[in-house]
């Protein structure tokens, strides 16, 4: 019995909080949405990767990367975090237990999000697509998802400004 109990204890935690689902939606390379028990739709954020915005060169390369590797299909994920906008952020896996962030980095269809994540085997994956060239790094000049986020927010702030001095100098 004390063996038994000893057996228990060497379990990963995170066996206990795998939730199993079906895929019903893909926002984007990194965003799906699973349909859980009860008929409860969740949208899960994947961890450790960040792929090409909509907008971006390679975003709907990504998105249909995605898809094709989950859309309709039961998939295990254990929640990680939430991030800023409410979405759970979650390790989704699929095919007896294919990562699908590593998948994607793989492919060459999203950066390791490193801000976000210490697994630097997903490194050296983004390292390994990159020298073969496949996927979004066929582009020298690929932009990272947050660096053109950025760009976009501040383009949207010189948008804001210019109006404001506009409007003040109709006023004046």
């Amino acid at each position: 019995m004390r063996m038994f109990f000893y057996a228990w204890l060497c379990v990963p935690l995170s066996l206990f909080s795998q939730t199993k689902a079906k895929v019903v939606g893909i926002s984007d390379g990194d965003t799906i949405t699973v349909l859980l028990d009860g008929n409860v739709q969740k949208k899960l954020r994947l961890a450790e990767v960040d792929c090409p915005e909509n907008r971006q060169p390679f975003g709907k390369n990504a998105k249909q990367f995605t898809s094709d590797q989950v859309f309709s299909r039961q998939v295990m994920f254990v929640e990680t975090n939430k991030d800023r906008y409410g979405r759970s952020v979650a390790k989704v896996y699929y095919d007896n237990g294919k990562y699908l962030s590593a998948e994607i980095i793989k492919a060459g269809y999203g950066w390791w999000y490193y801000s976000y994540s210490k697994d630097a085997d997903l490194g050296a994956m983004q390292n390994r697509a990159k020298a073969k060239k496949i996927g979004l790094w066929i582009d020298k000049k690929a932009v990272s998802p947050w660096d053109f986020r950025k760009a976009q927010r501040e383009r949207a702030k010189r948008k804001r400004l210019q109006k404001q001095a506009e409007l003040h100098i109709r006023k004046a």
